[in-house]
């Protein structure tokens, strides 16, 4: 078996590959932004390498990649499916695997307090795949912390070439959560279906205006820029109204600063009844969680939206003023109601199992509305 270092040409979809003792550690925020954040739920979350993958040609039978996961159990909820590896070839989910060993971090869903637990290495091993020339794919684990430690194959691999990169940020549905696996996310299924490279700064319970993560989007080359807002900030119950519409302002002009002509789109929250008329903050629904289902629900109250406080209604509206009032300045902005991707009678067809997060049927669903209406480039 070939080992073949682990490089940038490699290894896409990560702003940073920290070096480790043993291997490399995909980040999905820089070291800059990593120091500023206070958060440990985002520290885990970035660090998850949703949208992170190996992309290579080659004519290797066998694949092998060796890595070490970190396994996130939260306490009190039912143990979490352990972590799939999607090998794609030519562009085609054609096998699955996960990794045995690795660390664990048993997680206070409450705090965001972790206790962590070392583990050993484990290898992911794909079989059978021909002699002929082929694009290859791996896809990480999009909510399994994952340490890269070495990829063997039976034959020489090379950098496949860079096509457009759609750079996205959004809150844990960009993330992943509830999708089958990591190539089958709303995100993975869509930038597949159009032939584009993704970088996802989807961050579980994290999408919430933060001033260094408008500044990774900033710093990072794209064809196409996308940011979903507006279901963190309401169910954080992070800022009022107030707040808000300048946040997005300034969020918007950090973006521009480093991206001044290139496509921008805003994309307002996906239809959530529970956060619809009712502001946050989100919690889980204790009853349901010690019956060993999770589900969530909002505990504001809606008479304080004339307080000011945020629901999805409001957050629609407000991005769209601010979209159509920055667009008589910024021709390539534009503004995706994200009812269109998923709204009421799609909720009907394809409910939302804890509350939250669309299952993998209604990733699906978004991944290709998504890809037609955003994705084709057209004008770019």
């Amino acid at each position: 078996m070939i080992i073949t270092p682990l490089t940038d040409g490699l290894v896409l979809g990560a702003l940073e590959l920290e070096r480790t003792g043993h291997g490399l550690a995909p980040h999905r925020l820089p070291a800059r932004a990593r120091a500023q954040n206070t958060d440990p739920r985002l520290a885990m979350a970035e660090a998850q390498p949703a949208g992170v993958r190996l992309r290579f040609r080659t004519s290797a039978a066998v694949v092998e990649l060796e890595t070490r996961r970190t396994k996130v159990v939260y306490a009190g909820a039912p143990p979490r499916p352990d972590g799939l590896y999607d090998l794609l070839v030519d562009g085609e989910l054609v096998a699955q695997a996960n990794v045995d060993g690795g660390n664990t971090l048993t997680v206070d869903p409450r705090t965001g307090a972790g206790e962590h637990r070392d583990g050993p290495p484990g290898t992911v091993r794909f079989g059978d795949l021909g002699t002929h020339p082929k694009d290859v794919e791996i896809w990480l684990p999009h909510h399994e912390i994952t340490e890269l430690l070495a990829l063997r194959t039976d034959a020489p691999v090379e950098p496949l070439p860079r096509r457009r990169v759609w750079l996205h940020h959004g809150s844990s549905i960009s993330h992943g959560s509830n999708a089958a696996s990591p190539a089958t996310t709303w995100a993975a299924l869509a930038a597949t279906a159009a032939g584009v490279d993704l970088v996802n700064l989807g961050f579980g319970g994290n999408a919430l205006l933060d001033p260094f993560t408008a500044r990774a989007l900033r710093d990072t080359p794209a064809d196409l820029v996308s940011v979903k807002l507006g279901i963190n900030v309401v169910n954080a119950d992070l800022m009022r109204l107030r707040a808000f519409g300048p946040a997005v302002h300034g969020f918007l002009d950090t973006i521009r600063e480093g991206h001044p002509d290139t496509p921008l789109v805003v994309v307002s929250p996906l239809y959530c009844p529970i956060h619809e008329q009712t502001p946050g903050p989100g919690d889980f629904d204790h009853e349901a969680l010690a019956a060993g289902e999770v589900r969530f629900r909002a505990t504001g109250d809606p008479a304080e939206r004339a307080a000011g406080k945020l629901t999805l209604e409001v957050v629609r509206d407000e991005l769209a003023r601010i979209v159509a009032q920055r667009q008589a300045e910024d021709p390539n902005l534009r503004y995706l109601d994200g009812l269109a991707l998923y709204g009421e009678a799609d909720f009907a067809e394809f409910p939302l199992p804890d509350a939250l997060h669309p299952d993998p049927a209604a990733h699906r669903r978004i991944a290709t509305r998504f890809a037609e209406l955003v994705l084709d480039f057209k004008g770019a």
